[in-house]
């Protein structure tokens, strides 16, 4: 196993990682959209959610990986109400539509209206 860590994304605000490389697959933290400076971006759900992959990709690709090698993510709304807007911007960043889930939860940190996590391949 290896820890990823990079400038290009938020440090983790908590006791884990930016990701962890297991064999030849990437499993990424969930993301929320913090600037890599890790202060918080208050902004609609499309704002977030391209913030979000941002820094998806910034891990991704410090592991030597990309959104392009994407197999799973796991998708956390913190209302439903958002889901066709977030799939429109969730789109621009998985063409190859990887496998996914979606799921509303009563509330994320920082109150975020969006969390990604991810499982590539190296």
């Amino acid at each position: 196993m290896k820890k990823i860590e990079t400038k290009k994304a938020p440090g983790a605000i908590g006791p884990y990682s930016q990701g962890m490389i297991v064999g030849d697959f990437v499993f990424t933290s969930g993301q929320i959209p913090l600037l890599p400076d890790g202060s918080f971006l208050d902004g609609n759900i499309k704002e977030q959610t391209h913030q979000v992959c941002k820094n998806l990709k910034a891990v991704l690709e410090e592991a030597d990986s990309s959104l392009t090698k994407v197999i799973k993510t796991t998708v956390f709304l913190s209302d439903m109400s958002y889901f066709a807007e977030f799939n429109e911007v969730y789109a621009e960043y998985f063409s190859h539509k990887p496998g996914r889930s979606t799921v509303a939860v009563k509330s994320l940190p920082k109150d975020s209206k969006v969390e990604i996590e991810c499982i590539a391949k190296l």
